[in-house]
């Protein structure tokens, strides 16, 4: 088999642009996760919900982050399983509109400057944007640690794995009869 000097300068373009493929793959993956709308959520609703779930867990270089682990997603799938028609679950997703709305009118510096006044009230929430900072935060932490990347990635879970050495009660020496019967 002979190389032809075209085919080694495909072989020598493919092999310089191939770290730049996964990248843009992964950044327009993101961007059109970010902006896509949810089943509950509006593009633009998703998009800050991503970003502030990021914000609170970010990826490093231990494993990914709350992007990564589709956190904004699966918050916003549970609020679309919402039944509207239960007054306290209606109540629940308005409180999630409501505050995310106050994070759309910002930029990203702003909302970070948001994000960190109310996380320096989280142990003692008092407004309703604490309490939302408070609610964001727990399902961020719930939907992260319950991914795959949260699980796995994160915490190193192993799973169930086989004991080398059983270190239980060997069956044949306990009594044949139970005492007492």
């Amino acid at each position: 088999m002979t190389l032809t000097r075209r085919d080694a300068l495909r072989l020598a373009a493919a092999a310089a642009a191939a770290p730049l493929v996964p990248k843009a793959v992964a950044a327009r993956s993101a961007e059109a996760r970010a902006i896509a709308a949810g089943r509950f959520f509006s593009a633009s609703e998703m998009a800050v919900l991503d970003e502030l779930t990021e914000l609170i867990i970010p990826a490093d270089e231990h494993s990914g982050g709350a992007r990564a682990a589709e956190v904004a997603a699966c918050i916003d799938g549970r609020l679309a399983e919402f039944d509207p028609g239960i007054p306290e679950l209606r109540e629940a997703r308005e409180k999630w509109k409501a505050g995310l709305a106050g994070f759309l009118a910002l930029a990203g510096d702003e909302r970070l400057a948001l994000l960190e006044r109310l996380a320096a009230q989280e142990k003692d929430p008092e407004t309703e944007a604490e309490r939302f900072f408070a609610e964001l935060k727990s399902w961020t932490a719930h939907a992260y640690y319950t991914s795959r990347i949260g699980i796995h990635d994160e915490l190193e879970y192993k799973g169930s794995t086989l004991l080398e050495e059983f270190v239980g009660t060997d069956p044949a020496t306990l009594p044949r009869k139970l005492p007492g019967a």
